[in-house]
């Protein structure tokens, strides 16, 4: 049976945590498309196409892997995107109630699109996109948390003369 996935996110940026779950996902269904979300309530420090390029350079060896951008409802991106299985990560348990709610929300919306939830290695668990930034911005080290090439935007990000 040839399932095809999506794996949605702000990614801003892309952490160890979002790769590795995007990897063992590939590893999992016939295709994993990464839905980069171009438009979260949040402020991003990183524009769509920025963050649709980190994804696609960290996982540019998995072949089964596409990265892309969206803007519209996920269980939208996902339908247009011919998937079945939404995946979704979960670093700790406070995770759990809000991606609960989500995947409950989804099924309403669309009860044909599962959700599948993969607890992040034991590594990444302390690993947030939030954190990692302010870490960046206030000069610490972060190459233990993103690939080089996303430590090197971030470096670039916060330099006060870019």
């Amino acid at each position: 049976m040839k399932i095809r996935a999506i794996f949605p996110g702000s990614f801003d940026p892309v952490h160890l945590g979002h790769i590795n779950v995007a990897i063992r996902a590939a590893k999992m269904f016939e295709t994993v498309v990464i839905g980069v979300y171009c438009s979260p309530k949040k402020n991003v420090l990183f524009s769509c196409e920025q963050r649709v390029e980190m994804f696609r350079r960290a996982v540019s060896h998995v072949p089964n892997i596409e990265v892309v951008s969206y803007d519209e409802l996920t269980i939208h991106f996902a339908e247009r995107m011919n998937a079945t299985v939404m995946v979704r990560g979960l670093r700790v348990f406070s995770d759990f109630d809000n991606e609960f709610r989500m995947a409950l929300m989804n099924w309403e919306l669309n009860p044909s699109i599962e959700t599948v939830s993969l607890i992040t290695n034991h590594a990444h668990t302390f690993l947030s996109s939030t954190t990692i930034k302010e870490i960046a911005a206030l000069g610490g080290e972060i190459s233990n948390m993103v690939t080089p090439y996303v430590a090197d935007c971030l470096r670039a990000a916060f330099k006060k003369d870019c």
